[in-house]
């Protein structure tokens, strides 16, 4: 009798065993080119990354989940030599490229050399940069919607805007408007997601545009349950335990700015029937719109400011849909109160702390940051845009994306918010 019982139980560990094996790799086959993880997938001491200690906010993992990420840290020596010879392999990243993209040729690029500014000292700004986050996120006294939420409690729909490279153990949550496009192309350079003939791209640069956004390209969380099933919340976890997160932020209002500028000033047939035509109607009070974009710039109908800030306050547009990805607040972008992020660039700080980051990740020898567009939306814009916006207006929307201002540390707009 106990023999048999001993026959049972081997059964069922050895078919257990056997499912973990298909899952990783099932992780294997799914992603471009084999590779599961490189020697940066470690835990990250603090010495590594100053002012950050990953994993220790977390509670202690199952048993499943330990069992879990020993497989998958398994695959750490098969990767070690394919890693050495990339790293081999300089991108020289100075070859300016030919921009056929509607906004990159409007915008342009700003080839200027941007030396690293001394007085930034990049490891204090970070400590202070979380810090800032983690109290905010911890007081109780300060609310806002989603706050209190655990990260099981996220949908996984929730989840697409965190890029996931495998090969070099980084998670990157992707906010629009704010060098998403570029950040994109480095995380497919370092993937090596996206194949040009038969090889993967060196510099992010050569990448065309409508490659970077397609969603197919890029492995992110929201795909892991198709992939893993009920596993998929505890390969997370693991991946957040163990990989090094990063995101950009930017002042909240001049990132509406932003968005308005590309989405509305320039010719765009879905933003133009997906948002401007209702826009046009429910404030600018016009009827029979014409269908394209083209005609409609050419009879001299766009969106104003003020009927875009009437449609992000307006109640009936959240109830329709969640507000677009390119308005949407950070916080629910990226959930920085249930995701400890190791690192959090500013766009008003862009070339020093994507020079920081990329040193920290040890990938710098593969890659530069794409240069800067060069007439960026300002933050010194912020009172020309907003001085027809009117008062009450404006503290409507401060409080729509206070959450923002406040976790990340920009300074209320009191200029903007008062008479």
């Amino acid at each position: 009798m106990t023999k048999a019982r001993l026959l049972r139980l081997s059964v069922v560990l050895v078919s257990i065993f056997m499912i973990l094996l298909i899952i990783v790799y099932w992780d294997n086959v799914g992603t471009a080119h084999f590779y599961l993880h490189t020697s940066f997938s470690r835990p990250h001491s603090p010495e590594t990354i100053p002012g950050i200690t990953a994993g220790g906010d977390w509670e202690a993992l199952p048993e499943v989940d330990e069992f879990l990420a020993k497989l998958l840290s398994s695959s750490l020596k098969q990767n070690s030599s394919t890693s050495r010879k990339t790293e081999q392999l300089l991108v020289q990243g100075s070859i300016k490229p030919v921009v056929s993209n509607l906004e990159e040729n409007v915008r342009g690029y700003d080839w200027s050399t941007h030396n690293a500014r001394n007085s930034l000292d990049q490891e204090k700004l970070q400590i202070e940069r979380q810090r800032t986050l983690r109290e905010f996120c911890a007081n109780s006294s300060f609310a806002f919607p989603t706050k209190e939420r655990s990260f099981d409690d996220i949908p996984n729909y929730e989840l697409n805007h965190l890029i996931v490279d495998d090969r070099h153990g980084i998670i990157y949550c992707y906010v629009p408007k704010v060098a998403c496009t570029n950040w994109k192309r480095v995380m497919i350079v370092l993937s090596e997601s996206l194949l040009d003939q038969g090889v993967p791209y060196r510099n992010p640069l050569d990448i065309p545009r409508e490659h970077v956004h397609n969603t197919s390209t890029h492995l992110t969380f929201n795909k892991f349950w198709r992939r893993y099933g009920k596993f998929s919340r505890h390969l997370m976890k693991i991946k957040l335990k163990k990989y090094t997160k990063f995101l950009f932020v930017r002042d909240p209002f001049v990132r509406l700015i932003s968005a308005f500028r590309s989405k509305f000033e320039l010719e765009n047939e879905e933003f133009y029937r997906r948002f401007a035509v209702p826009m046009l109607k429910l404030y600018s009070n016009h009827t029979n719109l014409p269908t394209s974009v083209s005609e409609a710039f050419g009879a001299g109908l766009k969106v104003s400011f003020s009927d875009f800030i009437q449609y992000l306050l307006d109640p009936r547009t959240e109830k329709m849909a969640p507000f677009n990805e390119h308005w949407r607040q950070v916080y629910r972008l990226c959930h920085p109160c249930q995701i400890d992020y190791d690192f959090i660039g500013k766009l008003e700080t862009l070339d020093e702390d994507a020079a920081y980051l990329l040193q920290l990740l040890k990938v710098d020898r593969l890659l530069r940051f794409p240069p800067s567009y060069r007439n960026r939306t300002a933050s010194s814009w912020e009172d020309d845009w907003f001085a027809k916006i009117p008062l009450a207006w404006r503290q409507q929307l401060y409080k729509l994306y206070e959450a923002d201002f406040v976790l990340f540390g920009y300074p209320k707009p009191e200029n903007l918010l008062k008479d």
